[in-house]
């Protein structure tokens, strides 16, 4: 119409309901006017609304754009994830973008999202049988055990803790397992719960703990989440100059990734390899939790903190016997067929006849030795009490200043003699 024959402004402003002066404005800003409306992936939208963070939307657009010019699949757990990145970029106190901002975000820019197509002979397999007779076998005959790993996830309700603790009575936290074949490698524990910066891990240099804990919605493992998860266990096998091959469930929350050091395959939704090793776990956590002694620590019932430490003794004590056996159990070892071993159980403690044994005086230890002063004051047993409020310090100590994950092995190593000596 502005290109047309002349109209006056007075006469446009009465056609289309509008003042005069803002008639006026358009046709002084009509270049950029129509340079944004050609920019705008909405040809519909009448207005436009910008989003509340202008810096981190262009960048998160420029790579969109540059995703799809290099011919690269999108996904919107993709998408969440690099917005995620390009906050912690930017320095936003916040870095963890909302559902709701991407949903606007992929609305004023036109964005829709697809999945990402399955990979031919890992992602997709008619039937369990069919991949556990034509797949399979070559994956066993292209890795040794020990570069074999399965991922799988479980539930847990957090014991009920006192008022004040940071959780809440039956909180749910979600852990993600992987291991080998052979059981020789047990990655950290992931934990995921629903309390973003829980007050009982205030102060515990996280980086150097045995396991780690992460924040998701209703407590379960997102795409974001996983996919963290696997580029350090990526980053991990590529430290240790390994080419593996990684077992999986498939899932929303499982996108198929190009790794350089693992190779992803899912596996049919009928096998269950990993539900023995978890239940394993979950019998050796219940130990540990019913062994825990309220009057003596008198500190009323577990933290989080406490329960991610007992899960990680808990993942300790599942044996490598157990693991192995699971895989033969479900066919993927190379010598499946073959007998499985009987599990014997592995003592790493000392036996309650050694600990009576020791207990007993030896000759010429009782009385006082020649030369001694008989006034000298016996320094008295320590009460378990003390004992265990020692061992909850020494903890403390090694969750500020641990310098390294594997400290932590000790320290459980010594909490169960100092268990089976009170036990005794």
């Amino acid at each position: 119409m502005l290109e047309g024959p002349k109209v006056s402004q007075s006469e446009l402003a009465k056609r289309f309901g509008v003042s005069q002066p803002q008639i006026c404005r358009i046709i002084k800003n009509k270049e950029r006017i129509l340079s944004e409306w050609h920019r705008n992936g909405d040809p519909e939208r009448k207005r436009k609304r910008e989003g509340k963070d202008a810096a981190l939307e262009a960048a998160l657009l420029r790579w969109v754009e540059g995703a799809r010019a290099a011919d690269l699949p999108g996904t919107g757990s993709l998408l969440h994830l690099k917005a995620k990145h390009l906050a912690e970029a930017l320095g936003r106190p916040d870095p963890e973008p909302s559902g709701g901002w991407l949903a606007c975000f992929g609305a004023r820019h036109n964005l829709a999202f697809k999945k990402p197509p399955a990979e031919k002979g890992d992602a997709e397999q008619p039937t369990a049988e069919h991949w556990a007779s034509t797949v399979l076998p070559g994956l066993l005959r292209s890795y040794a055990p020990s570069e074999i790993y399965v991922c799988g996830e479980t539930g847990f309700l957090l014991p009920t803790v006192s008022p004040g603790k940071g959780e809440n009575a039956g909180d749910r936290l979600t852990l993600l397992l992987c291991t080998n074949a052979d059981g020789s490698e047990k990655a950290p524990l992931r934990a995921v719960g629903e309390s973003p910066r829980p007050r009982c891990l205030q102060g515990v240099n996280l980086g150097q703990m045995p396991w780690s804990y992460r924040a998701g919605s209703l407590a379960g493992v997102t795409a974001p989440l996983f996919t963290e998860w696997l580029r350090e266990f990526n980053e991990g096998m590529r430290r240790q100059g390994k080419s593996v091959l990684l077992l999986l469930a498939k899932h929303e929350a499982h996108p198929y990734l190009q790794l350089s050091n693992v190779r992803m395959v899912f596996i049919p939704p009928a096998t269950t390899l990993d539900r023995g090793i978890a239940n394993d776990l979950k019998g050796h956590y219940r130990r540990r939790l019913l062994r825990w002694l309220p009057v003596e620590r008198s500190v009323g019932q577990p933290t989080l903190l406490d329960a991610l430490h007992m899960l990680a003794q808990a993942w300790g004590d599942v044996r490598p016997g157990l693991i192995a056996s699971c895989f033969h159990a479900a066919g993927f070892s190379p010598d499946a067929g073959a007998e499985t071993p009987a599990l014997t159980p592995v003592s790493g403690l000392l036996s309650q006849e050694e600990l009576e044994r020791n207990r007993e005086p030896a000759d010429g230890d009782e009385g006082t030795s020649e030369g001694e002063d008989a006034g000298e004051p016996v320094q008295p047993c320590p009460s378990e009490q003390e004992v265990w409020g020692s061992l909850a310090t020494l903890r403390r100590y090694l969750e500020c200043r641990a310098t390294s994950p594997d400290l932590f092995q000790a320290f459980y190593e010594l909490e169960d003699v100092v268990h089976m000596v009170s036990a005794s």
